[in-house]
């Protein structure tokens, strides 16, 4: 583990998960004075959150490895940094990312200043990820594990917070996290991995935005015009989405499936097109507040040659960055690119290093006809 814990009083972020209860025996095995912090994030009156049973977990775990439980709320802190940026891009017709915002804003913000007040000398997390020191600079590289793999959700994170953040499974599969959960006899063992985002749980997407936006429903239309049904509001869709669209079926259409390719904000219609269409496809984006984590990376004047996700588990893919005046990026792909979504995030790396990424603005299609796409900002975006 970098750095190395023995002897050090370490915070540990304590979901009630699998992941975060294999760290804290990994790290209390590996000598450190361990201290798990259990995180209230959002607070729930109709019940589809698991909050509080991943509270009382928590407190089994802790428990069981004989390692004091702290406990926290940080729902006004998520609420302002998180939550309220996440309806804000919405409205704009964006797809926001609040993994990225909660790790910087909250697991690697307050949560880290807050295990400081508990005279942490280190922070930990069950993340899938690692770090390397090099010539006194700490490094985030992708983890083991790569369908596990979230140095995507921590690009934004401070080369200052990572140098002091321990990830003790950066260099195990998940497999090898359950095995050894269950020959430990943790009782989450076999617990679910929670999926989506929290405050949102297992209740429908659509039915928990209409409580904080108002739906505007219009028409849904093909690139030449034809109007082929009726939408229940631009943000609840997402480019290359075919699901959920009602309009299946149809006798003046062929068998195909229908996929969502763009969003005509000025119009209040949503853009759509049968089968394999190249409206979906981009060789290019241009993209906004760049975190770079140990700074502008050599080589980004003159177009550096990287590779890059735009969504999280996506294969590498070959690309060169540039910069552009006012500190935005243009990127552009060896191979285009299907429904890349503006409001997430580019993240780029160079072999396991993740150097950084930045929020994908707009997308430059290999093909416009067609199609009504709207190049401002904010303009194209849905749910992911």
């Amino acid at each position: 583990m970098t750095p190395d814990p023995n002897n050090r009083r370490v915070i540990l972020g304590l979901s009630g998960g699998v992941d975060s209860a294999v760290a804290a025996l990994l790290l209390r095995d590996a000598g450190a004075e361990v201290h798990a912090l259990h995180m209230t994030n959002w607070e729930d009156e109709d019940g589809y959150c698991s909050a509080a049973d991943d509270l009382q977990d928590a407190r089994r775990i802790c428990e069981q490895l004989d390692i004091p439980l702290h406990h926290v709320n940080f729902a006004k802190q998520y609420r302002d940094r998180v939550f309220q940026y996440f309806l804000d891009e919405y409205a704009a017709g964006r797809t926001p990312n609040p993994d990225v915002l909660c790790n910087r804003e909250i697991k690697f913000g307050v949560f880290r200043e807050h295990a400081k007040r508990l005279g942490g000398e280190l922070l930990a997390t069950g993340h899938y990820a690692r770090t390397a020191l090099i010539d006194g600079t700490t490094h985030l590289l992708k983890g083991a594990d790569l369908n596990k793999d979230q140095s995507y959700f921590l690009h934004a994170v401070s080369e200052e917070a990572l140098g002091e953040t321990v990830f003790p499974l950066g260099d195990l599969t998940k497999d090898e996290v359950r095995r050894i959960a269950r020959d430990h006899g943790l009782a989450v063992h076999d617990k679910r991995d929670s999926t989506g985002i929290c405050f949102i749980g297992e209740r429908p997407f659509r039915q928990f935005l209409s409580t904080y936006l108002p739906a505007n429903p219009g028409p849904i239309r093909t690139p030449d015009g034809a109007e082929v049904g009726q939408h229940h509001g631009l943000m609840y869709y997402t480019l290359g989405q075919r699901q959920g669209l009602g309009i299946g079926g149809r006798a003046d259409a062929g068998d195909a499936p229908w996929y969502v390719v763009d969003k005509d904000a000025a119009e209040n219609a949503l853009i759509v097109a049968q089968g394999d269409t190249d409206l979906l496809l981009s060789d290019g984006l241009t993209a906004l507040e760049a975190s770079w984590i140990n700074g502008p990376p050599d080589g980004l004047g003159d177009g550096l040659r990287c590779v890059a996700k735009v969504r999280y588990r996506q294969p590498d893919q070959g690309c060169e960055v540039s910069p552009l005046p006012g500190g935005s990026l243009a990127v552009s792909f060896d191979q285009p690119q299907r429904a890349v979504a503006p409001g997430q995030y580019v993240v780029f790396y160079l072999g396991d290093r993740c150097l950084g990424g930045a929020v994908i603005d707009q997308i430059h299609r290999i093909s416009d006809a067609g199609s009504a796409i709207m190049r401002a900002p904010g303009d194209l975006a849905g749910h992911g």
